[in-house]
């Protein structure tokens, strides 16, 4: 599936082709700080299915738990994430977070990892009252 999308500010422009049957959730620790929120959504792109139309990311690296390493892409403006992959030589894999692309709608989670960190009000969000607006 072909994508495309950027980040918050619009310094940050890509388009991608993914595999919609690879889009997840994750729980992690890390994803939630990284996010701000209790998880993060990716899909998977190959990296030479991956190209910036625009902009210079900005990279951090953290080494995760299992102590591999692990490239945060983002934009140096706005800090949106736009994806993370392994460091080093070899094949890449980007993790695309889906909200950043523009057919985000359409990359319907189809696993969750890391679950054991998940909050404990994840599973019960549809019992949470909500409003259409603010």
């Amino acid at each position: 599936m072909k994508i495309d999308g950027g980040c918050q500010c619009g310094t940050i422009k890509y388009e991608a082709t993914v595999d919609p049957e690879s889009c997840g959730i994750c729980h992690c620790t890390d994803c939630q700080k990284f996010s701000g929120g209790a998880f993060r959504v990716g899909v998977v792109a190959q990296e030479e299915n991956f190209t910036f139309l625009s902009g210079t990311p900005k990279t951090y690296v953290k080494t995760a738990e299992s102590g591999n390493h692990r490239a945060q892409v983002f934009c140096p403006d706005c800090g949106t994430h736009i994806f993370s992959t392994s460091i080093g030589d070899g094949h890449k894999e980007f993790r695309i977070r889906t909200p950043t692309a523009n057919q985000c709608s359409q990359l319907t989670p189809k696993a969750q990892g890391w679950f054991r960190s998940a909050q404990s009000w994840v599973t019960t969000i549809s019992a949470i009252p909500s409003r259409e607006k603010q």
